[in-house]
């Protein structure tokens, strides 16, 4: 039996023989149209500013639990500190519910 052996390339040879912009493309659908490419994008960046609207209205919620903390917090805060913080803990809940029903009612990543 024939022993057969790998010859080493270096990087700079493997780096000239593909293109800059090479991508995987399932074989049986073919490259994607312009059309199919521009859909796919605006359809992956509905998805991902619903994932930051999302993540901004859970960050709404904790901000709102450590504004009731510093509310109830008693002597240690000043009073105008603890009205503040009072109102603010009741406010920002509903600022969250209402920032998510809004995107929910306009349909995530559709």
């Amino acid at each position: 039996m024939a022993v057969r052996h790998l010859s080493p390339v270096p990087d700079t040879e493997l780096d000239a023989a593909q293109p800059a912009n090479s991508e995987v493309v399932a074989i049986s659908r073919g490259p994607e149209s312009a059309t199919e490419r521009i859909r796919r994008l605006q359809w992956e960046a509905r998805v991902l500013a619903a994932e930051q609207v999302e993540a901004v209205g859970a960050e709404l919620e904790v901000l709102a639990a450590r504004a009731l903390e510093i509310a109830e917090g008693g002597e240690a805060y000043p009073a105008g500190v603890r009205e503040l913080a009072s109102r603010i803990a009741a406010d920002l809940p509903e600022k969250a519910k209402t920032l998510l029903t809004i995107l929910h009612r306009n349909g995530v990543g559709s």
